[in-house]
């Protein structure tokens, strides 16, 4: 049998990413632009809209909300999980309660289209509460640090990606003047949205009204469902959405929700200085002997052959736990310790707080939930972020109010009245004069960080390849279940002011639970801070240790607010970008900030 080496060492690249979702694909187009040779490497396989999201087969509920066929399997990668220290942590067998994206366009792919900036005070979290309500009033060991960028700074990129993205939506400070119909609560936006708002369904009429009247200040959902037909800077064009349900754990097959294969892929194949190297999954940064520059990856392939790829920079753009744990396994900066509060990896993790109340109609009300998009919505920021008097309340925190419209779809989409049956006739009965009558008016609210709250490397389990799972540690807080409390209970208002016959309230589970599925908006891990004392990266998303490793994604982010993050996530990553162009390529090698 003819000998091969263990591991095979290929030419050098200007550029190595781990990932190709919405960041590596930004970051790839990038920089193969500015003329360097960029290889981007991604775990799953190659994902096209043609190919794997056509008019005949995106619309499968069965093969994608319920067997997940787009998502991460547990068998190539999972987590382990735990509420307390003192717990042991199992491995997740099946992915519930958040659902990473498999192959090309990662999560970007499957995700809603909610597209958020989030407010200026979020950025200057802790100086900005202690400011307000005193350093006494923030919870004794939570965490919330400022960001090392302001929102002033992020402005531009924000605008920029919504670009890219073709955002629907309708502006509510126009460089600082309040503008009718849209957000009075949102940072000052140097643009309008790129296109129109999505047109509403019955369900936003109500809660429009309903919010209005009880003094609230309803707006458009920002979408990434765009409404009109649209060309994006990248010459990319986009159709305008169909409103078909399809939304939420599927790909677009009309080439309306924004993600990696609708807005950026079609432009960065056509770059000859790119490469893609699918189902390949890297299992090291590798650095020189000192530790003090990165040297480039290794990966394994499908056929389980090792390569090493050379590369003068490094960027990190898988989902964000896959960034932590690759930092781990590489020995790259050091690991969090709760006990004692040191290290920066793993630190700050945060997830997302929902809650809402759903509302049940009479019969001659006709919601039509089939036609739905998965940002088709009103929104009231009236109690996000620190818009209003937390002083009272006894919390820190808040979230957007929301009566969305996503879907009616036939296996998932069967709500029914306290009290009925989960099978047989009763069940099928109440399905059937329930369904089109019912809507939410739901919440996505903050989640701070905390000193026991973090990721690390599971010391029993251990993945395919030999390596630790990371483990996440993760409660949620009594100063997030206070803020969820009080959140549900504005929802109950709004929807009884709405005419519901019938409420139900869906507060947050004291403990959390990796099986109902909740969101993909995992947070925290990898920092970025001001000093190298208080996160893993510098303001411009440069390694604090390594100063040619750059880092993506919302693992940077030091606390979570009450959006999404896909909207900040693409702002730092054109903020990064602009950094490396103009600063980093002409010197590269050197911090951008000095330690």
């Amino acid at each position: 049998m003819e000998w091969t080496p263990r591991m095979t060492r290929l030419p050098k690249k200007d550029v190595v990413i781990v990932g190709l979702g919405w960041t590596g694909s930004i970051m790839a187009l990038e920089l193969a632009k500015q003329g360097l040779d960029v290889v981007a490497i991604e775990r799953g396989p190659w994902r096209d809209t043609a190919a794997d999201y056509n008019i005949g087969t995106a619309p499968d509920e069965l093969r994608y909300a319920i067997r997940q066929d787009i998502f991460l399997r547990p068998a190539q990668d999972t987590q382990t999980a735990r509420n307390k220290l003192d717990q042991v942590a199992l491995p997740i067998r099946k992915y519930g309660s958040y659902l990473p994206g498999n192959g090309v366009g990662g999560a970007g792919v499957h995700w809603n289209g909610h597209t958020w900036r989030f407010m200026p005070s979020d950025f200057e979290l802790r100086s900005h509460l202690t400011g307000r309500y005193g350093a006494g009033f923030i919870p004794e060991d939570c965490t919330i640090q400022d960001w090392p960028v302001s929102y002033d700074e992020l402005e531009p990129h924000y605008d920029f990606f919504e670009k890219v993205c073709g955002i629907s939506g309708k502006a509510g400070n126009l460089k600082g003047v309040i503008q009718p119909g849209g957000n009075p609560f949102e940072g000052w936006r140097s643009d309008e949205y790129p296109t129109k708002p999505l047109k509403m369904n019955l369900a936003q009429t109500m809660f429009q009204k309903a919010a209005t009247d009880l003094g609230l200040h309803p707006f458009p959902l920002p979408s990434g469902n765009i409404s009109e037909a649209y060309t994006n800077p990248y010459g990319v064009r986009m159709a305008p959405c169909t409103y078909c349900g399809f939304c939420e754990w599927f790909g677009c097959a009309n080439y309306s929700k924004s993600s990696p294969q609708t807005c950026v892929l079609p432009a960065l194949v056509r770059q000859p200085n790119f490469e893609a190297r699918t189902l390949c999954e890297v299992t090291k940064v590798n650095t020189t002997p000192d530790g003090k520059m990165a040297t480039g990856v290794t990966y394994v392939d499908s056929a389980g052959r090792e390569w090493e790829q050379p590369a003068e920079m490094v960027l990190l753009c898988a989902y964000g736990i896959f960034n932590v744990r690759l930092l781990m396994l590489s020995g790259l900066g050091t690991q969090y310790d709760p006990q004692t509060g040191k290290g920066t990896l793993g630190r700050n993790y945060a997830y997302q707080t929902n809650a809402g109340t759903t509302g049940y109609f009479d019969k001659d009300v006709y919601f039509n939930p089939f036609a739905g998009a998965g940002s088709l919505g009103m929104m009231a920021d009236d109690f996000n972020g620190d818009v209003f008097d937390h002083g009272p309340l006894g919390f820190i925190g808040g979230a957007n109010l929301n009566c969305t419209t996503t879907n009616g779809r036939p296996i998932t989409s069967r709500p029914t009245p306290p009290g009925t049956p989960r099978w047989g006739a009763e069940w099928k009965k109440a399905t059937a004069e329930t369904y089109g009558h019912v809507t939410t008016v739901g919440s996505q609210g903050s989640s701070y960080s905390y000193r026991d709250v973090y990721m690390d490397l599971d010391p029993t389990y251990k993945d395919r390849l030999g390596r630790p799972l990371s483990r996440i540690t993760f409660e949620f807080k009594e100063n997030e279940l206070k803020m969820s409390r009080f959140i549900v209970e504005r929802t109950a208002e709004i929807m009884q002011a709405m005419g519901a016959k019938q409420m139900v309230k869906g507060g947050k589970a004291a403990t959390w639970n990796v099986v109902p599925y909740q969101t993909t908006h995992n947070t925290g891990g990898a920092v970025m801070s001001k000093t190298p004392e208080d996160g893993v990266v510098n303001r411009y998303t440069q390694h604090w240790d390594v100063p040619n490793l750059f880092v993506s994604g919302a693992c940077l982010f030091p606390q979570n607010a009450g959006y999404n993050p896909t909207g900040t996530v693409g702002a730092l990553t054109y903020w990064a970008l602009d950094a490396i162009k103009n600063q980093y390529l002409k010197n590269p090698g050197q911090p951008l900030v000095q330690a």
